[in-house]
């Protein structure tokens, strides 16, 4: 009898390759759109200036021995943050660790499990709180897919729309409302998508590139068209289903984008949309916050790989942000 395959070989794990679906870390946007900040106290106040004093024209012409003209500004200090803990676990048995096939590390897969988890709940909490209508003040519109009133927009996906104006007229509100002109956008993929075939987009572009290649609809090509720092497209995905169901993945952005003035430097009277506090004086936590151990579970006879998380993703100036809903359709 001729022999199989399986007869002359016994299947292992190649040694070489392993299939792993850990997405790219800059698929994750929150802490790009509000600045992080590190803390050394879980919580704490910090001071909020109200720009009106500083904006208000009151300078007048002086006579000769007389008192100039003055003022005064309010600072508010009764604003303040708490970072609460979340924390996250894989546990590694002595079983599974001693028969474990040497293309398998039990140590670096805990460690990039744990590590993705913490950067999934920071980015669903970032939206589910701050990539939501009725939060920012700026301005807050619905698209539509016909006829928009007051307070509406014809969804980006509709040809004859005007994402490049619409985008424009919400950078206009919050300058003058505010005195910063917003410099990040950030928008959920499928908006992304859209814009990137959007012929007012496409023909601004295409004259700006070098025939015969195709018009490359960038990142940075749209953010220089519409005169921003930097676009953040929330490419991270979550799995919404129960283990043991059939997986149901979908985009932590959805259709909606966010126009901001996010500050490229957190500081001292530094106005921004929103701050990430990080506390780092938790035990050794990093920059952001996150804190990696491992240690023996005796009683389980394993080894335990632990993430911890402690910040607070706060709301500083609603009036620094315009939103828009879904985008599109």
């Amino acid at each position: 009898m001729k022999p199989t395959v399986s007869d002359v070989h016994v299947s292992q794990a190649l040694t070489n390759i392993s299939v792993a679906f850990l997405q790219n870390a800059s698929h994750f946007v929150a802490d790009q759109v509000f600045p992080n900040i590190p803390v050394t106290k879980q919580a704490d106040r910090y001071y909020l200036y109200d720009r009106g004093y500083f904006n208000r024209d009151e300078m007048q012409l002086r006579a000769e021995a007389t008192e100039s003209a003055g003022g005064h500004y309010s600072v508010d200090n009764t604003p303040t943050y708490y970072a609460p803990i979340y924390a996250f676990h894989h546990d590694i048995p002595d079983p599974r660790r001693a028969n474990a096939d040497s293309v398998l590390m039990p140590d670096r897969e805990a460690t990039e499990l744990v590590t993705h988890k913490a950067l999934i709940k920071r980015e669903k909490l970032w939206a589910a709180s701050h990539f939501v209508g009725g939060v920012w003040t700026g301005g807050d519109l619905d698209g539509v897919a016909s006829g928009p009133g007051a307070g509406e927009f014809l969804q980006w996906n509709d040809a004859s729309s005007t994402p490049i104006e619409d985008v424009r007229a919400g950078k206009a509100a919050v300058l003058e409302s505010t005195g910063f002109e917003p410099n990040t956008f950030v928008m959920g993929y499928p908006v992304w998508l859209s814009m990137v075939d959007h012929p007012d987009i496409v023909d601004r572009i295409k004259y700006g590139q070098t025939a015969p290649g195709p018009a490359r609809v960038t990142v940075e090509a749209v953010a220089a068209l519409l005169e921003l720092d930097k676009i953040l497209v929330m490419k991270s995905i979550e799995n919404t289903a129960n283990e043991g169901a059939a997986n149901a993945h979908s985009f932590i952005g959805g259709k909606k984008a966010l126009l901001c003035y996010a500050a490229p430097s957190p500081g001292i009277m530094t106005p921004t949309a929103g701050y990430t506090f990080s506390w780092t004086g938790y035990l050794g936590a990093s920059p952001m916050g996150h804190r990696v151990s491992k240690f023996r579970m005796d009683h389980l006879k394993a080894d335990r790989v632990e993430v911890e998380m402690a910040m607070d993703q706060k709301l500083v100036s609603s009036d620094l942000g315009y939103f828009f809903d879904d985008a599109v359709a």
